[in-house]
């Protein structure tokens, strides 16, 4: 693997330890792109750093306390990384419409980040939030 990549994964390993694990968003915007899009933001919501910057401190961090990210998989080719992780918090607050449980709560993602200049530029993802929604709803 050539240098690029393998600094490409470090990035994204520090969004992920640093903004999502730790709530560390001085961080953010040296590592996402002020042009950054979400291409898998909610309709309706804003697809760019700040709706980013939203969705992680005003709904994530919030409805969840004690969070971890545990990358399982990282695979990095040209200027995207595809990351496979675990984020795992106790859920202490409300998260979309559920009520606090104090449950320890998984939400499965799979990212991919394209980046340039050493920044988040795009991103893709796909996670099981709506069934830990459903689930905590029933709980």
């Amino acid at each position: 693997m050539n240098s690029a990549t393998q600094q490409n994964k470090e990035i994204v390993k520090r969004f992920n330890k640093e903004i999502i694990e730790q709530g560390n968003f001085d961080t953010f915007y040296s590592l996402v792109s002020e042009n950054c899009i979400n291409h898998t933001a909610p309709p309706g919501t804003p697809n760019g750093p700040e709706g980013m910057v939203h969705f992680l401190k005003n709904i994530l961090r919030s409805a969840f306390s004690n969070i971890t990210v545990t990358i399982h998989d990282q695979i990095a080719e040209a200027d995207k990384v595809v990351t496979r992780k675990t984020i795992t918090g106790i859920h202490s607050g409300e998260f979309m419409g559920a009520a606090a449980t104090n449950k320890i709560v998984n939400i499965e993602v799979t990212d991919i980040i394209r980046l340039q200049n050493d920044k988040y530029t795009d991103h893709w993802g796909m996670s099981n939030i709506p069934s830990v929604v459903a689930e905590l709803a029933n709980k």
